[in-house]
């Protein structure tokens, strides 16, 4: 015998607060479209764009839409850069709360249209991207948010997707800033990603930052094992070259 209407309501009125619904995953607990129409209809289960659900009355954000896409829609997207300091406390010199929300996700791997759609009440920044190997799976951390938790990239990983956005949608300066604030970077995990990261701006200009910043980290690593590349990178238009990792940088720093 199937699990009677009665006790599926009831499945669905424990789900923590704050979480999307996908319709996918409502027919995996055994509510499928007949029972999710009627569930509509009586006003238990209200949408928020195709295939995707709240209960009657919830205030939904982005963190349990990101909820869903992992946990329910097993999508390999998450949130990092600025976003993931700042979570983990190391964007106070940056702002007091989240400004915009970087998320990121595989070359190739576009996000539901109802999460594009919806109004989530901060501005949103998803960058699909090969900066790392797609099956990496270190440099992540689960973040809790009350009663369930999401994948948001570790400090390490975070900040070299912060500096990917440098200088378009990520200021210098102020990535400097939350740079020096990184006094606890774990070396082994700094390495690793290093030696697999892609983009040689990355990881030139984090070697740069790190450097100036004195980061104790830096007399750890192994740098022959990092591919830095070769040739001169532009980062800051009209700033000068740094000698060492050749780089453009603000005239401002010292030389």
């Amino acid at each position: 015998m199937g699990i009677k209407k009665g006790t599926k309501l009831q499945i669905i009125m424990q789900f923590p607060k704050g979480l999307v619904l996908t319709s996918g995953y409502l027919d995996s607990q055994g509510i499928d479209g007949q029972l999710l129409a009627r569930y509509k209809k009586s006003g238990w289960l209200e949408s928020i764009g195709e295939g995707a659900y709240v209960l009657r009355g919830d205030k939904v954000d982005w963190q349990g839409a990101l909820y869903a896409m992992q946990s329910q829609l097993k999508l390999p997207v998450h949130c990092g850069g600025r976003t993931a300091l700042e979570l983990q406390g190391y964007g106070h010199y940056a702002a007091s709360k989240t400004r915009e929300v970087f998320l990121f996700g595989p070359t190739g791997q576009k996000l539901p249209l109802w999460f594009g759609k919806y109004n989530w009440g901060v501005s949103f920044s998803y960058k699909m991207t090969s900066l790392f190997p797609d099956n990496l799976s270190i440099g992540y951390v689960d973040f809790p948010w009350g009663k369930y938790s999401t994948r948001i990239s570790s400090p390490e990983r975070a900040a070299m997707e912060m500096l990917y956005h440098v200088p378009l949608k990520q200021g210098f300066d102020e990535a400097m800033r939350i740079m020096e604030s990184l006094l606890s970077l774990r070396p082994e995990l700094v390495q690793k990603l290093l030696e697999v990261c892609a983009s040689i701006k990355v990881k030139r200009l984090f070697l740069y930052m790190a450097q100036a910043a004195k980061l104790p980290f830096m007399t750890k690593l192994n740098l022959k094992k990092v591919n830095l590349g070769k040739g001169d990178r532009t980062i800051v238009k009209d700033g000068r070259l740094d000698p060492q990792y050749r780089i453009t940088v603000p005239r401002s720093r010292d030389t």
